[in-house]
């Protein structure tokens, strides 16, 4: 397979096999298409744990139990507070 590729792309392949990291430049190439499965993997998968999140809102949301927002957007805010109040009591220890 014949793969066009940018200059700065060949120089990068080319440093990376230089330093030692990669002995070739399709090992190069094997490991960055490695490193799109498996983000392409963990994005379908975050993308159906997000589907099923929406899924229960809407399920409790037919059920009646929602708050309205500006109660969540308080209840948000106080638990920002607290968070930042226990970061600032961690680097005064």
């Amino acid at each position: 397979m014949d793969i066009p590729l940018t200059p700065e792309t060949e120089q990068f392949i080319q440093q990376q096999i230089a330093i030692g990291k990669f002995s070739s430049v399709s090992e190069v190439v094997d490991a960055g298409v490695k490193l799109l499965e498996e983000r392409e993997r963990i994005y379908k998968g975050r993308f159906e744990e997000l589907q099923r999140e929406i899924q229960i809102g809407l399920d409790a949301s037919e059920r009646g139990e929602v708050i309205d927002g500006e109660t969540f957007m308080n209840q948000l805010r106080e638990k920002l507070q607290q968070k930042m109040q226990q970061q600032v009591q961690q680097l005064e220890e």
